[in-house]
């Protein structure tokens, strides 16, 4: 039976017929970004000492290990291997954030790429983080905060909890070079939307024109609106602050209907409408059922024991019940039509496919 619809993260829930989507007005900045003002990937490889034996032996830690020590002046024989079990190869990742100055710091994180157990109770040493063109823009030097947990008994078995072996370091990267932005040298500022629509781009360059001033903004395409910048840098940043905090009502999300066949979660837009169209649904239930006979011979007849198996195959089929559907049918009456019937994740998903192939559904059906 049908049983239920619409728009939860894990599982499918009820919306209310009478819900409508409320009109509102939204920032710049929570729509769009600046073009060239964004955080940048910077990544290292370095050393974790100082584990309770949770570390690793593996070829590469060992390189890596003696290539410290050799920097400090200390050379170990090639033929000779130490034992450092308390010591972890690890990956050094971190976000630079925009404008970041040399002297911040900023947080990173700290993964094992060995086979270390645990990184639980470690150090990480000095590491020089690089971004995608080589060069270093903050070195990571810090205790790590671990919250995953890890136990082994002798006989092996083992209980991890959350996961041990990656480990953050708060404030653990200095960072030693500033990224260059062209926010102070480019005569305009370019936002770009965060979703792309050529209505919505058009009404933020009326919004900047009406309250800036004729022709400072213009609509490049569906993504992004140029504007006019002034040269002084003080300025610049006081006019940026007054653009990104500007109000206008975004367009309207276009007609869609979103299905996650792993989930069974169904999503649709408010905009989706249908044409006239019947839907018929009905439900078929086969039950088998399978009975055992036994036939005893007569006690003084020889004969032997058969076993007869009966098989009862019972077909119930519900009644069908069709809804027609009159042009021009919202959202709201769709859901309340489906809802009289119940539905289960499969139903609904084979009659939206159903109406799509038969040109009644004004929308686009995606599937996740």
């Amino acid at each position: 039976m049908w049983r239920a619809l619409l728009v939860t993260i894990t599982s499918i829930s009820l919306l209310s017929a009478g819900w409508v989507a409320p009109v509102q007005a939204e920032r710049i900045k929570d729509i769009a970004s600046v073009s060239g003002i964004r955080s940048n990937q910077l990544i290292g490889y370095g050393l974790v000492v100082g584990l309770p034996g949770t570390g690793e032996q593996t070829p590469f830690t060992d390189q890596t290990f003696r290539t410290m020590l050799r920097n400090f002046g200390i050379n170990i024989p090639a033929n000779e291997r130490p034992k450092i079990n308390n010591v972890a190869a690890v990956a050094v990742h971190a976000d630079l954030p925009a404008f970041a100055k040399p002297g911040q710091t900023v947080d990173v994180t700290v993964s094992s790429v060995g086979s270390a157990d645990s990184l639980t109770g470690g150090t990480l040493l000095q590491t020089f983080l690089r971004g995608a063109n080589g060069e270093i823009y903050a070195v990571a030097q810090g205790s790590l905060v671990v919250g995953g947990l890890g136990a082994q008994g002798l006989d092996g078995s083992r209980i991890v909890i959350n996961t041990p072996t990656v480990g953050r370091v708060p404030g653990g990267a200095t960072v030693e070079r500033e990224v260059k932005t062209p926010f102070a040298t480019s005569d305009y500022l370019t936002f770009n939307l965060h979703q792309s629509d050529f209505t919505t781009a058009k009404r933020m360059a009326e919004t900047i024109n009406r309250v800036v001033g004729p022709n400072t903004a213009t609509a490049l395409d569906a993504t992004s609106v140029q504007v006019i910048a002034p040269r002084d840098v003080g300025q610049r940043v006081s006019y940026m602050s007054t653009l990104e905090n500007l109000e206008f009502q975004p367009a309207e999300a276009s007609a869609k209907i979103i299905v996650n066949s792993r989930s069974g979660t169904v999503v649709i837009g408010q905009n989706v409408r249908l044409r006239p169209a019947a839907v018929a649904h009905g439900d078929i239930q086969v039950t088998i059922a399978e009975n055992i006979q036994v036939n005893q011979p007569n006690p003084f007849a020889e004969g032997e024991t058969v076993v007869t198996p009966q098989s009862i195959v019972d077909v119930q089929e519900d009644d069908a019940r069709m809804f027609v559907f009159d042009p021009g049918v919202s959202l709201n009456d769709l859901v309340r039509a489906i809802n009289q019937i119940g539905a289960g994740p499969s139903d609904i998903v084979a009659v939206l496919e159903a109406l799509k192939q038969a040109g009644a559904l004004s929308g686009e059906l995606i599937i996740i």
